[in-house]
């Protein structure tokens, strides 16, 4: 994946994310908020039918006030399902719609349509609850990685993909190799050349279904992992059946016991501290060229306000935030034309401000708020700078949040800022 695809895939993710954070907060005074998990290939009309015979039978429901919350998030999900043609956008959708306890014994209706999530939903899924429905996202956020997977042995083989935690089998194979014992009739020597040709017939198999699953995706790719027992996993990987490309992508070999489909998801259990390391390594490798340009060069920048102006500079390469930033930036323009902006929490209020430079006060209702990241990003998008979301899964990325603000960024020369 080139970085600017991968700077638009971690923008979505973080729109998403803020999206789920909101939906998690919501809360309906009974089961009257409702989510529907719409995959690509589920024809609109059949969701309107489905939705209209819910309608239907929500006349069923004893309380009144969550009967008409309920029919009226339906019919809210109708509404919006008609400016849809035959099928929903590519990935699929989720529709959040329903009465929200907005304080004081009131509420307020919500609806809310999420197109194209980062994997595809899988199923068509109804959910009407006290909460939003928000895990199978969230889960689909969590995501990350693509890598190939091939598990074998003497017997059978099975290639697929690993998907963020989806693992999806593709192709399989059997083998015609002939057991240890040879038949009567033939002499040791000729048989054992016989079983040594149809394992290298096999191999040679194995090696053209991961060439045709993987060949094309190996820019895409972030590794491959193959599993199965000794030592026909070795043999394999040592005879060099696999494309040289391939080769050079394999992250390591794992014992596995079984080597049918069940054997692709014991190979992703096996190979889950290599995960689990890649999932920050890329993160890792930025934080390091950050400290060591902090401590012995020039080319760091920390803070929202330094980093602020060297974006706005265009000095900056690249923008590291981490992924656990929850702050909007509020922006002030006093009456003398002095522009200042203040960094708040998700959830204050946005507060007045008295200028530093001339002491006129600018009210809360004058001000300009907006998300801290958005703001950022835009201005990195500007001026052509790349933005990297930093996970706080290891030390160096939780110091980015909590001793540099969560905002930093390495610059293509010095400022002097």
């Amino acid at each position: 994946m080139s970085s600017s695809e991968q700077d638009q895939t971690d923008k979505q993710k973080y729109e998403f994310q803020k999206v789920i954070e909101d939906l998690k907060e919501y809360e309906g005074s009974g089961t009257q908020l409702v989510t529907i998990y719409i995959p690509e290939d589920r024809r609109i009309s059949s969701v309107v039918e489905h939705v209209t015979q819910e309608h239907s039978e929500a006349s069923n429901i004893k309380s009144k006030q969550t009967r008409t919350a309920v029919q009226d998030a339906l019919t809210s999900i109708k509404d919006r399902l008609r400016y849809y043609d035959t099928y929903p956008p590519e990935n699929g959708m989720v529709i959040f719609s329903g009465a929200i306890d907005s304080g004081g014994g009131r509420t307020e209706m919500i609806t809310k349509v999420l197109e194209s999530p980062p994997q595809p939903i899988e199923s068509f899924r109804y959910h009407c609850d006290s909460d939003f429905l928000t895990e199978p996202l969230e889960e689909m956020l969590g995501d990350k990685g693509l890598f190939g997977l091939i598990v074998l042995d003497r017997r059978e083989a099975n290639v697929g993909w690993l998907k963020g935690k989806r693992v999806e089998p593709v192709k399989s194979a059997t083998s015609l190799v002939p057991g240890k014992q040879r038949k009567g009739g033939q002499s040791a020597q000729r048989f054992a050349r016989l079983r040594l040709e149809a394992i290298d017939n096999f191999y040679q198999e194995v090696a053209g279904m991961a060439d045709d699953l993987f060949v094309d995706q190996r820019h895409e790719m972030d590794g491959i992992l193959v599993g199965g027992p000794s030592p026909t996993k070795d043999e394999f990987l040592d005879g060099d059946y696999l494309h040289h490309e391939l080769g050079d992508l394999v992250l390591g070999k794992f014992d596995v016991s079984y080597t049918d489909e069940s054997g692709l998801y014991d190979l992703v259990d096996a190979a889950q501290d290599i995960l689990d390391e890649y999932e920050v390594m890329q993160d890792k490798s930025e934080m390091e060229e950050f400290f060591k340009e902090l401590h012995d060069g020039d080319l760091a920048t920390y803070g929202f306000e330094a980093t602020r102006e060297n974006l706005v500079m265009g000095a900056v390469d690249r923008l590291l935030i981490s992924e656990d930033m929850r702050r909007d930036v509020v922006s002030y323009e006093c009456p003398n034309d002095h522009e200042e902006r203040e960094i708040v929490d998700r959830r204050e209020d946005t507060p007045d401000h008295d200028c530093s430079r001339c002491g006129e006060t600018v009210a809360a209702d004058d001000a300009e708020r907006e998300d801290l990241i958005d703001h950022l990003m835009q201005i990195a998008d500007q001026r052509g700078t790349e933005t990297k979301f930093i996970s706080t899964d290891f030390e160096k990325g939780e110091q980015l949040l909590n001793a540099f603000g969560g905002v930093a960024g390495i610059l293509r020369y010095d400022t002097g800022i």
